[in-house]
């Protein structure tokens, strides 16, 4: 913001100096959009607190999320895969090794690919704070941290059974909301992140955002106080519902989104309506700075691709040159 600031101040007195036209104007403001994202790098934290074989929606939901921003440029080195992992080889699944999304099975969202960085009992609450804190000792190995910093925008997407003001963690364990709350403190005062993008799918979600105050966090849930988290459809031969409606409906946009995509997302909440997910989504964007219909879904569900070096000074140059013809 510093950085911004200088550039609109200099920008003001090279205006007024040289008396430049509005169409020139118009060119220089481009380069200082206070809706501009000023991150340089994306992660993704993506975690399926549930286990057993009947929420086997929770695994794909995950999955899916992880298949989308892999393909949208995040690598694995900067996503942090949680889920219980124990579908796939589940001796009820009649597609070993496979996981599917939806009851035509065209994707096979388990592959060859999957990078699960914390499996099976390591999904704990304690080991969630530690990681979005980087509490961890020195054995813990750099494939298992979140090597985040002040410029750092995180897609953080969580899915699983949860009530007022909480989210069960494989039906042993609780994480509340002041807990995230204050992990999420935690990573600000630490210079942990840019901009976080909290996205969570369970019952009663939207409480689960309800105590943030940290800065520049983006909060949204699936359903409301009181209400359930529905999904989707069911896979008649894999005999359980497949995928979640909130989480499906943000796939179904997202599969139109390339990683030059100029999609916002704004265009993306626009799809959370009560006929598509059967509940009343909720968005909290008080602590956000950036209007959401300004800010570019790949600035969280994909990867900063485009660098320009110089730019700025090289273009106010030749803008400087013009005006003295």
């Amino acid at each position: 913001m510093r950085y911004l600031q200088i550039l609109l101040l200099f920008q003001t007195l090279l205006l007024s100096v040289l008396s430049i036209s509005s169409e020139d104007e118009a060119k220089i403001g481009t380069f200082y959009n206070e809706d501009a994202s000023t991150h340089t790098n994306n992660w993704a934290v993506l975690v399926s607190t549930s286990r057993f074989w009947f929420n086997y929606r929770h695994m794909a939901n995950v999955l899916s999320m992880y298949r989308t921003v892999k393909r949208l440029g995040i690598p694995d080195s900067q996503i942090i895969l949680m889920l219980a992992d124990d579908v796939a080889c589940n001796s009820r699944n009649a597609f070993p090794g496979a996981v599917f999304n939806n009851a035509d099975r065209g994707i096979d969202l388990y592959g060859e690919n999957v990078e699960v960085d914390y499996r099976g009992y390591e999904v704990t609450v304690e080991n969630f704070i530690r990681l979005l804190t980087d509490r961890w000792g020195p054995e813990q190995p750099r494939s298992k941290r979140l090597l985040t910093d002040e410029n750092s925008n995180i897609f953080i997407y969580m899915t699983g059974h949860g009530g007022d003001e909480f989210l069960k963690f494989q039906d042993a364990e609780e994480i509340g909301s002041h807990d995230l709350a204050d992990a999420f403190e935690q990573m600000y005062e630490k210079k942990r992140y840019n901009e976080i993008l909290f996205m969570i799918d369970t019952c009663q979600a939207n409480t689960m955002y309800s105590k943030f105050y940290s800065p520049n966090i983006l909060a949204v849930g699936s359903s409301e106080l009181d209400e359930s988290s529905y999904s989707h459809h069911s896979d008649v031969e894999i005999g359980v519902a497949v995928i979640d409606r909130f989480t499906y409906y943000n796939l179904d946009f997202l599969e139109n989104v390339n990683k030059n995509s100029n999609k916002t997302l704004q265009n993306l909440f626009d799809t959370y309506t009560f006929e598509n997910v059967h509940s009343h989504a909720g968005i909290r964007t008080d602590l956000f700075r950036r209007n959401v219909s300004n800010v570019l879904l790949t600035d969280f569900f994909g990867s900063v691709s485009k660098v320009v070096v110089d730019g700025v000074e090289d273009d106010l140059l030749s803008l400087i040159n013009f005006s003295k013809r």
